[in-house]
């Protein structure tokens, strides 16, 4: 039965981060791939909140709902991936930087900061 709740949750999870980037890419006229970084260092840290807490028995089988179904659907390493490809083929060698690094640090650091907050 778990299966089907995190299946269910992941499907919610992807409908979140569809209205979000939706939302984010009407007001976003720069052409850089902002929502995927919103979504992304937002899932990674309350992913790290939902790690921490699962480290401490807080939330049982609630929490692999919420962190692979609800938060594995709204994350995407694929569509974070597919637009570094794009602004590089479009010659935006530092965009690409930007995006791939600045993502990847500020993802850790975002999930850092919800392991350390649930520890406090």
């Amino acid at each position: 039965m778990t299966g089907l709740w995190i299946a269910l949750a992941g499907g919610l999870g992807a409908l979140a981060r569809f209205a979000l980037d939706t939302a984010i890419a009407r007001r976003n006229r720069t052409g850089f791939p902002l929502g995927t970084i919103v979504i992304n260092v937002t899932g990674s840290f309350l992913l790290g909140l939902v790690a921490g807490w699962l480290l401490t028995g807080a939330l049982g089988p609630i929490g692999a709902i919420a962190g692979t179904g609800f938060l594995g659907g709204y994350t995407t390493f694929s569509t974070a991936s597919v637009e570094a490809a794009r602004l590089l083929r479009a010659g935006r060698g530092w965009s690409t930087v930007l995006h791939a690094v600045g993502m990847l640090v500020a993802g850790v650091l975002a999930a850092a900061l919800g392991l350390w907050l649930t520890a406090a």
